[in-house]
């Protein structure tokens, strides 16, 4: 069909008819024949007059493919084989492998270049390049020659016991230490929140000493009733602000913590009690800390001058203002005999809530106690 045959018949000075025949008796010789046949047509000279074409890097790759399969064929022909099982798999993989991984730029070697122009040159560059395509190629080669080896070799019946067998097993381990495994998994989880609720305890005992215990024993050295309620007004207002979280609060400088924080430091040095109810809280800002600083100066005010033992401070927060009650029931004043320039009043108060906007009012009477009010309207943003 290639002039194989009339080729080497001319050169060795036979009958071509004769080289035919003996091509076609061999092709029957384990297809020692085919093989020869295209082993020639390959490595046979091209005419003179042929312009010499460099072969790419994929032909250069089918080339090698061809004659490691006519090695193989020759090979099993002769009985030097590892069995059909075992070689064709491998193979198949290796030729899937270098259909992936093989480059299209390797270098070009002269003895390869008359063998290699037998392919055509744009299939050659068409596979040469990097593509999904040779990837599947690639991997399809690579599975089947897996799924044939398994085959021959009886090894997905055996896969299938192995699974069967696997799971059996998985099953029987998971009866036997199932019980065991809920049983520690119990006992770690209870000994963990044993450990939580230790530590709880020690987290209380020792703010229990270090706040509560303290206090009792200066309660227990106070001169007079009254500093006595207020180290114990002073320690209530500490506890429940430690039991209902008022640190966290305070922590993040919010309006209502400011007050209780004011309040305790007025209870402290002037030794009254302060009762604070906060509705709402907000955010601490720069007109808020003003409302606070009026807020402290009325209670200061009034644990000076009122001599009341209990000064109620009730602050609310709604989405318009932000207004703050002072109340004592102690002596009382007349405002209008309060000089104007009273610095108590006229600068921490009034002043202060003016420059952000606020308003200071404030009712009195003789033996009638005390009520400051501050509004604070809220800015809008």
């Amino acid at each position: 069909m290639a002039g194989v045959a009339g080729g080497l018949a001319q050169r060795l000075g036979v009958d071509p008819v004769v080289m035919r025949l003996a091509f076609v008796v061999l092709a029957f010789a384990g297809g020692a024949g085919v093989l020869l046949y295209i082993l020639m047509w390959l490595l046979a000279p091209e005419n003179d007059d042929a312009a010499p074409t460099r072969p790419s890097g994929t032909q250069h790759a089918a080339g090698v493919g061809f004659i490691t399969a006519g090695a193989l064929l020759v090979l099993r022909a002769v009985g030097l084989w590892f069995g059909d099982a075992l070689v064709w798999p491998v193979a198949v993989a290796a030729f899937g492998s270098a259909v992936i991984y093989a480059r299209g730029d390797v270098p070009h070697d002269a003895p390869w270049s008359r063998l290699m122009a037998r392919f055509p040159s744009g299939l050659a560059e068409t596979l040469g390049r990097a593509s999904p395509l040779r990837l599947v190629a690639g991997a399809a080669l690579i599975a089947t020659s897996m799924a044939a080896f398994l085959a021959a070799n009886d090894a997905l019946a055996a896969a299938r016991n192995v699974f069967l067998a696997v799971a059996a097993a998985a099953t029987g381990l998971g009866l036997i230490a199932g019980p065991w495994a809920w049983r520690t998994g119990a006992q770690l989880a209870e000994e963990r929140r044993e450990r939580i609720r230790t530590s709880e305890r020690a987290e209380i005992a020792a703010h229990l000493h270090d706040s509560v215990l303290q206090t009792l024993a200066l309660i227990q050295r106070a001169g007079s009733p009254q500093e006595m309620v207020s180290l114990a007004h002073g320690q209530e207002r500490e506890l429940r602000a430690w039991l209902y979280g008022a640190r966290s609060r305070s922590d993040q400088a919010m309006l209502g913590a400011a007050v209780e924080s004011a309040a305790t430091r007025i209870e402290q040095r002037h030794h009254v009690v302060v009762d604070v109810v906060v509705v709402g809280d907000r955010p601490l800002d720069q007109r808020l800390e003003a409302l606070v600083s009026a807020a402290t100066e009325a209670m200061t005010n009034a644990a000076r001058h009122s001599g009341a033992t209990t000064i109620s401070v009730y602050v609310e927060t709604t989405e318009e203002a932000v207004t703050a009650y002072v109340r004592d029931s102690g002596s009382g004043f007349v405002i209008d005999a309060v000089p104007r320039d009273r610095g108590g009043i006229a600068h921490s108060m009034n002043d202060r809530m003016a420059r952000h906007g606020g308003t200071v009012a404030i009712a009195s009477a003789p033996e009638r106690g005390t009520d400051v009010e501050l509004h604070l309207p809220v800015k809008e943003r």
